[in-house]
């Protein structure tokens, strides 16, 4: 296997490229998606959303497949529906001159869209605004992916996204919790599907052969918190303590959805139990553990990031 590089610094007038994720067809040709940032290595300002399509060996060219017109579009998410072919990409918008911490206090607008590939992306639809299906008022900040969603064996289309819930009184906004937004009818119309825990946030889904999801969550300390416990919610119930670092759970595809009638069946399955505690790890897995994103610098820069998108006094670990 040969390295390649796909998208470099500087290519097409771009500072840099970020966000990548890759879908596989049914096929086997493969789509290669990321963010084209005009303006530097930050999450906001002028970014459009690029492509690259090949056979995994060889591709082709690089170009825009949503532009951001100035604005910001980002958080590419695709998806391919192997009973129709039909390929999907959902992605997020917001001003250019709205970055996440005004949006986390609800100064901005952050919307979530929808084009479609019926020619394995060669060609795609106009962008549909899906926002109001899948975003309940309230909610501020908004991330689908980053990476692809699944095809389930039922046809289900499914993606990984994450939120924030304004608390109006405070003027900011809550913990992050991951969630799902799903698909039953080949993506004519989107709904929203559960959301998994407290300050959990970036994730992505596999899918297995027999219709369970394993969703893998990044941690965002809230608060300072370093390890919040998770509430009952989302996938299944009690409280335990999240992974430093990261989280997962694995549960039934239609519990994710939320259109389970038994929510204990994520419970037995997986879900929420499968959440690893900390206390239970084994110190060299401790010690194993990368010193990396928010837990760098330790909980005093968890503390600052925290006052900064939340608040000075959000306490660890509050539910939406």
């Amino acid at each position: 296997m040969e390295r390649q590089t796909l998208f470099a610094r500087g290519d097409g007038g771009y500072s840099a490229f970020r966000i990548p994720t890759i879908l596989t067809l049914s096929s086997g040709r493969v789509l290669v998606f990321c963010e084209g940032r005009r303006d530097g290595l930050g999450d906001s300002g002028r970014i459009d959303i690029m492509m690259r399509a090949g056979d995994g060996d060889r591709f082709g060219d690089m170009r825009v497949v949503v532009s951001g017109g100035g604005d910001t579009v980002g958080n590419p998410c695709p998806v391919q529906d192997r009973s129709t072919g039909r390929v999907f990409l959902v992605y997020n918008k917001n001003d250019a001159d709205k970055p996440e911490m005004e949006i986390m206090q609800g100064r901005g607008p952050r919307t979530v869209h929808v084009i479609y590939s019926d020619d394995e992306g060669e060609t795609w639809s106009s962008p549909r605004d899906m926002t109001a299906d899948v975003k309940p008022s309230g909610w501020t900040w908004y991330a689908v992916g980053p990476c692809h969603g699944v095809c389930l064996p039922s046809g289900r289309l499914m993606l990984g996204a994450n939120h924030a819930v304004l608390d109006e009184a405070a003027g900011c906004s809550g913990p992050y919790m991951s969630h799902t937004i799903y698909s039953d009818d080949h993506g004519e119309t989107w709904r929203l599907g559960e959301s998994v825990g407290v300050c959990t946030n970036e994730c992505s889904l596999a899918a297995f052969s027999d219709g369970e999801v394993l969703i893998n969550m990044r941690h965002m300390p809230y608060g300072g918190a370093e390890n919040p416990a998770l509430p009952r919610s989302g996938v299944g119930g009690g409280r335990r303590s999240l992974f430093t670092g990261g989280a997962h759970a694995r549960a039934r595809g239609r519990d994710l959805s939320g259109q389970s009638a038994d929510r204990d069946h994520a419970a037995r399955r997986g879900g929420a139990a499968e959440q690893r505690p900390l206390d239970g790890a084994r110190k060299s897995d401790r010690a194993a553990q990368p010193r990396s994103g928010a837990h760098m610098d330790g909980r005093a820069r968890d503390r600052r990031g925290a006052e900064r998108l939340f608040g000075h006094d959000a306490p660890a670990g509050r539910p939406h």
